[in-house]
């Protein structure tokens, strides 16, 4: 059959008149016109990738792309054609006959390739452009996409219909501060990129990985691939060029229902279930439920009358004894904190995570050091037998340049003996500054305010925290001590250790969550002499702590 000239240029021209109109890579306009050309040149399928000159680059370009396909394409008799574009990235055109159709005739094959020229004139163009637009989106560090392209892939899923067959994440990485704290920035941003990669790679279907900033990440993936997800975000061990480093993170999921009418509310409920995760739930991950916004509404309660609540001095200070094991003798005790409210007693965990996350827990924490103060001075104007009484501080209070300062005002105030109070500052395993730890640490050893360790052996407890700082206390959490007396386990030879060391550092040690005498009789065999728990007493009123210290 012959070939129709006359035909092929109005179409050809036709054809690159809109090229020349168009100017961006994908744009719907250019697919709508190329389907005469390849209809009249009988093609099945015309493809493009694109690899970018930096191999490990993520931009979309190098996924597969149809200008068009109808039919069925034999993929066996492709046209192959390659050419370099811009910064040397290279693209590739598939151009497939269909199945069962003659070969392409000498003509065909000449003018299919006059076809690819101008297709690539084209794509060249619209590539650089494509670079320029997304380079404001790609976070260069890691060479994923930043936030806007997650609402953007969201948005086009959306746009197919089928939102409802993927589930999306948001996560944070644990503690990686302290990998850069280790490592040199270089070699923490080597490790990240590594851990995303190994993401990435793990699972099989779709799915598009964004960086928030700093160590956090948001995900959209196909729910066949939830458990590969999870599994994967609860640690795995990067190694690279001898450097071996457990990366896990905290994450918040959601399984994308009907009801998501828009990309925000996906995001809104990842980040809203990441927050219950880390704050309220204290777990690795939790899964988005439609109650949160219940549980979203009473913490909004809680902050909203937590002002009034301080004024009303509705927050009582509650005593639990430290114990000597030996005898049984208070030798010190804990402030607890128990909100009394319309005559019933809110329990620590409803509103302690609510307050943490902002800086309510650190108003609080002072107006109980005020309290516990306020106690301590009327015991010793009251003659009274006093012990030393430690008081809670939230990691929160890092970063308040005036810390040190607020409290010993505190304490002078009420004309308290330094040797009277001691700080535990809790969450100190976790992901601080150490630099802003040790002014603290050290600014109350020089003012003999004593200092402690809190639920030492949990999280990520640091060895250079209790060598590099002069704490007065460690003190050992629960999880670490047996159950009963014929438990060997390894948690028995950690517990072992952990006395050990605590007593050659010249450190005083306390166990807490003392339950039985079996217990008790372990830890004073250990060496640990000091203990605080329910087998001892429970955290009490005020006045009923007096009376157990008068007593003895």
């Amino acid at each position: 059959m012959d070939f129709d000239y006359a035909r092929y240029v109005t179409l050809m021209n036709e054809f690159s008149n809109t090229c020349g109109k168009i100017r961006t890579f994908r744009d719907p306009e250019i697919k709508r016109s190329i389907v005469p050309l390849c209809e009249f040149l009988r093609i099945a399928a015309f493809e493009v990738t694109v690899d970018s000159a930096n191999s490990s680059s993520h931009k979309p370009l190098m996924q597969p792309f149809f200008y068009y396909f109808k039919g069925t394409a034999d993929r066996k008799r492709a046209l192959k054609i390659d050419e370099t574009i811009y910064d040397g990235s290279v693209a590739h055109y598939n151009i497939l006959p269909s199945f069962g159709e003659p070969d392409w005739s000498e003509q065909e094959l000449e003018q299919i390739r006059a076809l690819e020229k101008q297709v690539a004139m084209h794509s060249e163009r619209g590539y650089i452009m494509k670079l320029a637009e997304e380079k404001g989106r790609i976070d260069e560090t890691l060479e994923i996409y930043l936030l806007p392209y997650f609402f953007e892939y969201i948005g086009r899923v959306m746009a197919e219909g089928k939102l409802d067959k993927y589930g999306a994440v948001y996560f944070n990485l644990k503690r990686f501060s302290l990998v850069n704290e280790y490592f040199s920035r270089r070699v923490a941003d080597d490790i990240m990129r590594s851990y995303i990669r190994g993401l990435e790679r793990s699972v099989k279907g779709d799915k598009c990985i964004c960086r928030v900033g700093g160590d956090n990440f948001v995900m959209l993936y196909e729910k066949a691939d939830l458990d590969t997800v999870v599994e994967y975000l609860l640690g795995k061990k990067v190694k690279l060029n001898g450097i071996e480093v457990n990366v896990s993170a905290t994450a918040g999921y959601c399984t994308i229902t009907e009801d998501v009418r828009k990309p925000t509310d996906v995001m809104d409920r990842i980040s809203e279930t990441i927050q219950m995760a880390r704050t309220v739930y204290k777990k690795p991950y939790a899964f988005y439920d439609p109650k949160m916004a219940e549980q979203k509404k009473r913490m909004k309660e809680i902050e909203n009358i937590f002002p009034e609540a301080i004024k009303n001095e509705e927050f009582k200070v509650y005593y639990q004894p430290k114990v000597r094991i030996e005898d049984g003798k208070i030798i010190g005790a804990e402030a607890l904190c128990r909100w009394v409210r319309n005559g019933s007693i809110v329990p620590p965990m409803q509103f302690i995570p609510v307050l943490e996350r902002s800086s309510s827990i650190c108003v609080l924490d002072f107006y109980m050091l005020e309290h516990v103060c306020c106690d301590i001075r009327r015991w010793l104007d009251e003659g009274r037998k006093v012990v030393k009484v430690s008081v809670n501080l939230s990691r929160m209070h890092l970063g308040n340049e005036m810390l040190l300062e607020n409290i010993l005002g505190i304490i002078d105030r009420h004309g308290v003996p330094h040797e009277y109070l001691e700080i535990e500052l809790t969450e100190t395993s976790a992901d601080v500054d150490f630099d802003e730890l040790k002014n603290i640490v050290n600014g109350l050893h020089e003012s003999n305010v004593s200092t402690a360790v809190d639920d030492f052996g949990t999280g990520f407890s640091s060895l250079k925290l209790i060598t590099e700082l002069p704490w007065g206390v460690l003190k050992i959490d629960k999880s670490f001590i047996p159950e009963d007396s014929n438990e060997h386990s390894k948690r028995e030879k950690i517990l072992r250790h952990i006395i050990t060391m605590s007593n050659d550092l010249g450190m005083e040690c306390i166990a807490e969550g003392v339950e039985t005498l079996d217990q008790a009789r372990l830890l004073h065999q250990m060496e640990c002499y000091l203990a605080q728990g329910f087998y001892y007493a429970k955290p009490m009123p005020c006045e009923d702590y007096e009376k157990n210290l008068m007593c003895e």
